[in-house]
């Protein structure tokens, strides 16, 4: 059976404010670990209107505490803006907290434009793509206390030591992430909802390079794709054009403001730009109906050789985004009936 997971972004909605955003995640994360969801990672943006996770270690510490049995997690921290050891002890002390529970996704995206990249980093020169797949090597040597005698690091220990690390996970949206995943014999999660085209080659060439490690035995790929689930596929159409024309405004003038209500991203997917951009972005998403949704993200599973998929939702109305959890655990059957929400 297929898992189901969420990545939640922490969209913020045009009338809506930041603060609603995040009291929305954490409203979303109860929920869906009543539904039977697998996993909940919180997503890294900086700087912008539309997205107000900015800061996922700590999301990921009150959501686990408001939440009993779901894997929560960072999707992901972007590793190049900062230092692998300060990560490796806020990630162990989560594991302290929620032993067996989180994730630690890692990416080297700036979630953000060029500007805001050069302050997050302080004008450091050494945190560059090159530098990436050292920093991936110390930080899991860090959580495992496995620093080589060599390295500059060795003999400092990432604080709280504890019985379990969390699992790392790289993520990606190229064939970079994945290569350099099966090298280190880790997780990795490809970004369909960011790139929709040949992540499935990418996922299989993850499979076949995987070198196992201490850590894992065997590959473990997941994807992670935009999904808008309604009553029925007309509804759903309506209600994803709100995430695709702020998309398209992303891709077209940089600055897209909140996630558009309905009426309005109706009205803008009339603009000229419209015609070439709204079809090229729903390849990103699978839209429509439970049987619709479940039959697209089941082809999806069987492309990409994955046995869990990671749900994207983005719509204006908080309400209807909940819905779409509910109505996509529904049509798989994630078998947990709802339980009373924990105590903030």
């Amino acid at each position: 059976m297929l898992r189901l997971s969420v990545l939640d972004q922490s969209p913020i909605s045009s009338g809506r404010t930041p603060a609603d955003a995040v009291r929305e995640t954490l409203e979303l994360a109860r929920l869906c670990d009543r539904l039977g969801y697998e996993r909940y990672w919180l997503a890294e943006h900086h700087s912008s209107e539309a997205l107000a996770g900015s800061t996922p270690e700590v999301l990921i510490a009150r959501v686990a505490g408001l939440t009993e049995r779901i894997r929560v997690g960072s999707g992901g921290i972007m590793l190049p803006h900062y230092s692998a050891y300060k990560v490796a002890e806020n990630f162990r002390m989560l594991e302290t907290l929620y032993p067996g529970r989180i994730d630690l996704g890692i990416g080297r995206a700036p979630g953000s434009d060029q500007r805001t990249m050069q302050i997050l980093q302080e004008g450091r020169v050494d945190h560059g793509a090159e530098r990436y797949p050292y920093q991936v090597r110390d930080l899991v040597a860090w959580l495992h206390d496995a620093v080589p005698p060599r390295h500059p690091g060795h003999g400092i220990v990432a604080q709280p030591v504890g019985e379990s690390a969390p699992d790392v996970w790289l993520l990606g949206s190229s064939d970079d992430s994945a290569a350099l995943a099966a090298h280190f014999g880790l997780p990795f999660c490809f970004a369909h909802f960011i790139n929709p085209d040949g992540g499935d080659q990418v996922t299989r060439a993850y499979r076949a390079q995987f070198k196992p490690s201490s850590l894992h035995d065997k590959p473990m790929p997941l994807m992670a794709i935009s999904v808008l689930c309604a009553e029925t596929d007309e509804e759903a159409d309506r209600l994803a054009k709100s995430r695709e024309v702020w998309a398209m405004r992303l891709r077209t003038t940089g600055n897209p403001g909140p996630v558009p209500s309905v009426e309005e991203a109706l009205e803008a997917a009339r603009e000229p730009a419209a015609e070439r951009w709204l079809p090229a972005l729903r390849r990103r998403s699978v839209v429509g109906s439970p049987a619709t949704v479940r039959a697209g993200l089941e082809k999806h599973a069987a492309n990409y050789q994955v046995d869990e998929i990671m749900a994207v939702t983005i719509c204006h109305d908080f309400a209807q985004r909940k819905r779409s959890y509910e109505l996509l655990a529904k049509a798989f059957d994630l078998g947990a009936a709802e339980r009373p929400a924990a105590a903030e």
